[in-house]
């Protein structure tokens, strides 16, 4: 059955209302001015066309990626929970890489990052896939402990060999100009990756829907024994080939994290954003397109959180906290909803 397509936008729907919902009671319990802390979150979101350009859109967009990441694996039944890992192997690869092309022309230099970060994103997937076909290790704890490992290397690199000059800070020297994403909007800190996260969102979403190898995906996903059966479709191999997509998109990130915000590495790259691509994924059903508003809504509130802090002296561990019991609800209520219309179905056709 087809759905209609509205049903994919009612979980972003009540979670953004249960957001603010909740938010405000969480703030009014902890005896915080619900108003001015929720205009300074509005405000940091979205109060002006450079904080929306700036700030918004610049965080959403490794969550975008991160989330379609997730979602090419889940839709083929592979639980990949190392998006976090593989996004810090591929910075570090696309870092590396600009390191060396540094004198390169700048489109050189800048494809040359990009593609080092998905391909070093794939290599970080490419243990836990080879783990699962060899001796059946459960990709949920590979990929999961490889996370701890990336952030440890990122930690010695930085502390170590790539260490800046001075080795006062645990950070690397800058990246130059050349390997340097170029702005899309002058005057704002929008990069050109955000333009590459939504071209790589709609690509995704027409292989999936039209292509054989998208059906594969679909297929696998649904009932791998059913597809190996009915439609001989050698599962193995759709399972380590999503895995290893997913990998290069989580690298891809990586990449234009470092080439397009930060312009090195340091510690704490990524703030779990590895974790909370797995909350853009699901709430956006796995839905490519979806992805997109999911991870502008991530990347909204991630955004207006740093500003209540700033601005309203309002922690944003507060919005850390509603937004992961409010997607778990939306969730519940989402699948409720698909469970109900299923059953009346069934019983039209009774």
């Amino acid at each position: 059955m087809r759905r209609r397509p509205f049903v994919r936008i009612v979980p972003v729907a009540i979670a953004t209302l249960a957001v603010v919902g909740a938010l405000a009671v969480v703030l009014s319990a902890g005896g915080h001015p619900v108003r001015s802390a929720l205009g300074a979150l509005a405000r940091g979101a979205a109060g002006s066309p450079d904080a929306f350009l700036s700030v918004t859109l610049v965080r959403a967009t490794p969550l975008i990626l991160l989330g379609l990441a997730v979602a090419i694996a889940f839709r083929a039944g592979v639980l990949n929970i190392g998006a976090d890992g593989q996004f810090l192997a591929g910075a570090t690869a696309g870092f590396v890489t600009g390191l060396v092309g540094r004198t390169w022309p700048p489109a050189v230099a800048v494809i040359a990052v990009l593609a080092a970060g998905a391909a070093g994103g794939a290599s970080w997937a490419a243990l836990p896939a080879a783990l699962k076909r060899r001796f059946g290790t459960l990709e949920v704890l590979s990929t999961l402990l490889l996370n701890f490992v990336a952030a440890l290397g990122v930690s010695y690199l930085v502390r170590g060999p790539l260490q800046e000059p001075t080795r006062v800070n645990p950070m690397t020297v800058s990246l130059e100009d050349t390997a340097r994403l170029p702005m899309i909007v002058p005057g704002t800190r929008l990069h050109l990756g955000v333009a590459l996260a939504i071209a790589v969102a709609a690509a995704l979403w027409w292989v999936l829907r039209a292509t054989a190898a998208g059906f594969r995906v679909r297929a696998v996903g649904a009932g791998a024994p059913a597809a190996a059966s009915a439609g001989r479709v050698n599962t193995a191999r759709v399972a380590t080939a999503c895995l290893l997509a997913s990998g290069a998109l989580a690298g891809l990130a990586g990449a234009g994290e470092v080439a397009g915000r930060t312009y090195a590495l340091f510690e704490n790259l990524s703030p779990g954003w590895g974790y909370t691509a797995i909350a853009v994924a699901l709430l956006a059903r796995l839905h490519p397109l979806g992805v997109i508003g999911t991870g502008l809504f991530f990347g909204a509130l991630d955004a207006g959180a740093a500003a209540m802090q700033r601005d309203a002296g309002v922690s944003a561990e507060f919005v850390s906290i509603v937004v992961a019991l409010v997607v778990l609800g939306a969730l519940a209520v989402e699948h409720a909803g698909t469970r109900t219309t299923e059953a009346a179905l069934v019983g039209e056709r009774a």
